[in-house]
């Protein structure tokens, strides 16, 4: 198997596990084996081509990882989408158990399919809870 083909692949493979993981910590990785692949498609040999990718990689980390770092502690007034709601208070609408499948809270004036956070916990309507994660379109809610 020629080399920019084996770079090629785990390129792939790192960015896929990239979009996993959400970490922020496989991409540089994946961008590195893209360029040792376009490195070895132009006939560079294997050193030049474990050099540019340790290079570039360890590169886009130092770049990357910061930033990633900084996204993370986004205060919450300036989240938007979905991690604008965590944090927030809800008022049950509809008995949440999660035991029966039930549960609906409204977050911010809209309705939301909510589920407890502790499986075992009960919330009746009219309830005060706070949203500590959503999952998909389920808010998933505590006291």
């Amino acid at each position: 198997m020629d080399a920019w083909l084996i770079w090629l692949i785990a390129a792939v493979v790192f960015a896929v596990g990239e979009i996993s993981t959400l970490g922020l910590f496989l991409a540089p990785f994946a961008g590195g084996g893209l360029i040792a692949a376009i490195l070895a498609g132009a006939g560079a040999g294997t050193f030049v081509q474990w050099a540019t990718f340790l290079v570039v990689s360890a590169a886009l980390l130092a770049g990357l990882r910061p930033l990633a770092r900084a996204h993370k502690k986004t205060p919450i007034l300036a989240r938007t989408g979905t991690a604008a709601l965590v944090g927030q208070p809800g008022v049950v609408v509809e008995r949440i158990d999660n035991h029966q499948n039930v549960g609906l809270v409204r977050i911010g004036g809209e309705p939301w399919t909510a589920r407890a956070y502790d499986e075992d916990e009960v919330f009746e309507t009219g309830a005060r809870v706070q949203v500590v994660e959503i999952r998909g379109a389920t808010a998933l809610v505590t006291d």
